[in-house]
């Protein structure tokens, strides 16, 4: 879209239509008449900010985009914005470690908001020990750290859905954000080699609940579910941008296994 062109009123409609909801029924959330919904995305009306913000929530808008929000109808943003190495963050940062530590011994990653690598536990180097030291680089991506044939790609032993998974969220999460970055990034890994299903991978079941993450590694075969953690009622856009990713064992074999590594680090 033309940022010249964005308003209030386009990036309202935007909104709506990325969470698949008509007039009618984002009016009837908010306590608004579709008529006068209906002139705010058209620009007719000014919003005030107690209903920017109010559509914003029955629209679960992502804080750094409710900034974004306010500034286009008018007003200053509500919502600051830190680095995580600022001294503001503190006790935030010190609880995500604590978190990602407590996950132990399943490894467990933070990310931002472009997967870029922000924190750890132990258990994750024991993962990532055959990847390009280049790719492990700050700020190191977690998509590209698993697709790249420099990265964890080839250890993946169903490498063709897990791809297919990792893209087409990465596509979703671009489209619904608007974000340039997120866009190239999902233009540079679909890109890359390893998009058809490896001879031998067994295709996922019409009826699969959740696509496991698989890795053959120097401690044997492991089987990841993957549950992202996220923090509760932020007022931060860089905290409510922070998503944990932990890899849960799948089954017993992997849990003996990661329970043996964990040990093993004293």
């Amino acid at each position: 879209m033309d940022r010249a062109a964005v308003t209030f009123g386009s990036e309202l409609r935007r909104w709506r239509r990325a969470r698949g909801l008509t007039q009618l029924q984002l009016a009837l959330d908010a306590g608004v008449s579709t008529r006068h919904l209906s002139w705010l995305e058209s620009d007719k009306s000014v919003p005030s900010r107690a209903m920017v913000l109010r559509l914003a929530e029955r629209l679960d808008v992502p804080l750094r985009e409710r900034n974004a929000l306010l500034a286009a109808a008018g007003y200053a943003p509500l919502y600051g914005e830190h680095r995580l190495a600022d001294p503001a963050l503190a006790v935030a940062r010190d609880a995500l470690q604590r978190l990602l530590d407590a996950h132990e011994p399943w490894p467990a990653l933070a990310v931002d908001r472009r997967w870029n690598v922000v924190a750890h536990n132990r258990l994750l180097p024991a993962l990532t020990a055959g990847v390009d030291p280049a790719l492990l680089e700050p700020p190191a991506n977690a998509l590209r750290l698993a697709l790249h044939p420099r990265g964890l790609a080839p250890a993946i032993e169903n490498l063709g859905a897990w791809r297919a998974h990792v893209l087409a969220r990465l596509q979703r999460q671009s489209r619904v954000a608007g974000d340039e970055v997120l866009a190239a990034l999902h233009a540079e890994l679909a890109a890359l080699p390893g998009g058809e299903a490896p001879a031998g991978e067994t295709p996922i079941a019409e009826d699969e609940v959740v696509i496991p993450f698989v890795l053959s590694t120097p401690h044997g075969r492991l089987a990841f579910l993957t549950a992202v953690t996220v923090f509760g009622a932020p007022h931060d856009v860089t905290v409510a941008e922070l998503a944990v990713e932990t890899l849960l064992p799948a089954d017993a074999a992997t849990a003996d296994a990661l329970r043996r590594m964990h040990a093993a680090l004293g």
